[in-house]
């Protein structure tokens, strides 16, 4: 499994330690990831998604998973979100209209 947030899409970034004598040796700087369970209204279940933590709260910023995946265009998402998606917009053209 990749160490990627399946909503913003960062993953691990390289540098360098430097110690005191200005000795260089790679490193590797690791994403925040949390394995979370949010609620999809559309899907009616839990969706359970790795998203950093900055993932997380640009999701509930938006008002919750399905309003975050509708409002952000296709480009800018991986394609596990992508994937995700498609399955609530499919899940909300199948809805019956409330009259």
């Amino acid at each position: 499994m990749a160490r990627r947030c399946a909503i913003t899409g960062k993953g691990v970034l390289t540098g360098n330690n430097v110690s005191h004598a200005n000795n260089k040796s790679r490193r590797r700087f690791l994403p925040n990831l949390q394995e979370v369970s949010l609620l999809s209204d559309a899907l009616g279940q839990t969706v359970r998604l790795r998203l950093c933590t900055n993932g997380l709260k640009t999701v509930e910023h938006n008002g919750g998973l399905d309003a975050y995946l509708l409002s952000v265009t296709d480009m800018k998402l991986p394609t596990e979100a992508l994937r995700l998606k498609r399955r609530i917009q499919r899940a909300l053209a199948n809805k019956p209209e409330a009259a």
